[in-house]
């Protein structure tokens, strides 16, 4: 097997999409059982930066094109985390050991009608609107500390 720390991070960028009550959109993921919770994020494809990315993912994850968005802020530092023991290797072809990711904070315009999850290639099998607060507790627990930097980083702008 494969020494993990020889792997290297999957460069991604993540959205933290804040509605005007100061709620964060969540999806719940398609392919597992888990009663796990994410914020959008995905994988920075070749030519692409992380803005670029983040934009890019909301509208493949969440069906919410650009205009229903309004940047609010960044976290200048990439977040890391890694996966559990068990999952290396069988997730992302076996070729990372983790994420490092770009955040970035956006303030969604729209209306809950501009959210379609069944995009062509669907990721969440529902969605809602999460207390800040509660984030940490809800998301994957490998994710937990990731999801809390994320929550210090931007804690400024929430609530």
């Amino acid at each position: 097997m494969t020494d993990p720390s020889s792997l290297p991070y999957r460069p991604c960028a993540g959205v933290m999409l804040l509605n005007a009550q100061g709620k964060i959109f969540v999806g719940q993921r398609i392919d597992t059982t888990l009663e796990a919770w994410q914020m959008p994020q995905g994988g920075i494809d070749d030519g692409e930066n992380a803005e670029q990315a983040a934009i890019r993912e909301l509208g493949e994850e969440t069906g919410i094109t650009p205009d229903k968005v309004e940047l609010i802020a960044t976290i200048d530092d990439e977040l890391f985390y890694d996966l559990p023991e068990d999952m290396i290797g069988k997730v992302w072809k076996g070729k990372w050991r983790g994420q490092r990711q770009r955040w970035f904070l956006y303030r969604f315009l729209g209306e809950n009608s501009d959210v379609d999850i069944k995009t062509r290639h669907q990721e969440f099998r529902t969605w809602r609107w999460a207390d800040p607060a509660e984030l940490p507790e809800v998301i994957v627990p490998f994710k937990k500390a990731l999801y809390e930097e994320v929550l210090a980083g931007f804690a400024s702008y929430l609530g």
